[in-house]
C-alpha cells in the first residue's frame, strides 16, 4: 500500500511533469507548422521543439539527481521521445515537401525506432535490459539538431537570395539535411548493435 501511495505521489514529480510537457508540445508544433505565416511559424515551432528537446535532457537528469523514479516515468519517457521525433519528421515531409532523399532518411529513423522498441519489449519479457550506448546518445543529439534545422530552414529558396533571412534559412536547411544523414547512419549502426544483443540472446535461448 505504501509503495502504491509513493508511486501516486510521484505522478506529478518534476521529471514526470517535464515528460508531460514534452508530449503536449507535439500537437502545438503540429498546428504551428500547418499555419500560413511561414517565417514566424518556423521560428516558433523551432523554439518549441528546442524546449521539448531540453525537457528530454532535464527529466532524466532530475530523476537521477533527485532519485525520483516511477513506473509512469519509465513508461512515458521513451515513448515521448519517439512521439516527438516521429510526428515532427512526418509533418516536415508533408508540409515542406522535402525530397526523396530526406524522406528516405526520415523513414530510416522512424523504422529503427519502431524496430528497437519491439526488441526492447521482447527482451523485457525476459527481464533483459538494453542499456543506451554513448553512440546512441550521439544519434539522439544529431537527430534533434537535424530536426530543429529542418523546422527553421527553408528548402524552397532559389540561388538568388532576396534577403539575409533567405540565405540563412536555406543554409540552415542544408545543415539539417547533413545532420539528418549523420543521424541516419548512427541510427542504422546503433540499431545493428541492439539487434546483435537481441539475436545473441535468441541463439542462447535455443541452445
Amino acid at each position: 500500500m505504501k509503495k502504491k501511495n509513493c508511486q501516486k505521489n510521484l505522478l506529478w514529480a518534476l521529471p514526470n511533469v517535464l515528460t508531460y510537457i514534452r508530449i503536449l508540445i507535439i500537437p502545438a508544433i503540429f498546428c504551428i507548422l500547418y499555419s500560413d505565416n511561414e517565417i514566424y511559424s518556423n521560428v516558433v515551432a523551432c523554439f518549441l521543439f528546442g524546449l521539448a528537446s531540453i525537457t528530454d535532457y532535464f527529466d532524466g537528469y532530475l530523476s537521477r539527481k533527485m532519485k525520483l523514479t516511477s513506473e509512469i516515468g519509465r513508461f512515458l519517457d521513451p515513448i515521448a521521445d519517439k512521439l516527438l521525433v516521429a510526428t515532427i519528421l512526418i509533418v516536415l515531409v508533408q508540409t515542406k515537401f522535402i525530397g526523396v532523399f530526406e524522406t528516405i532518411l526520415a523513414s530510416v529513423i522512424i523504422c529503427r525506432e519502431i524496430f528497437v522498441s519491439g526488441l526492447r519489449e521482447y527482451l523485457g519479457n525476459f527481464h533483459i535490459k538494453m542499456p543506451v550506448s554513448k553512440l546512441a546518445k550521439w544519434k539522439t543529439t544529431s537527430q534533434l539538431f537535424a530536426i530543429a534545422c529542418l523546422i527553421l530552414g527553408n528548402p524552397h529558396i532559389n540561388k538568388f537570395y532576396n534577403s539575409f533571412w533567405d540565405y540563412f534559412t536555406f543554409n540552415v536547411y542544408v545543415a539539417g539535411i547533413c545532420l539528418l544523414l549523420i543521424a541516419s547512419i548512427l541510427t542504422i549502426w546503433t540499431g545493428k548493435q541492439y539487434m546483435t544483443i537481441a539475436f545473441k540472446y535468441m541463439q542462447d535461448k535455443k541452445q
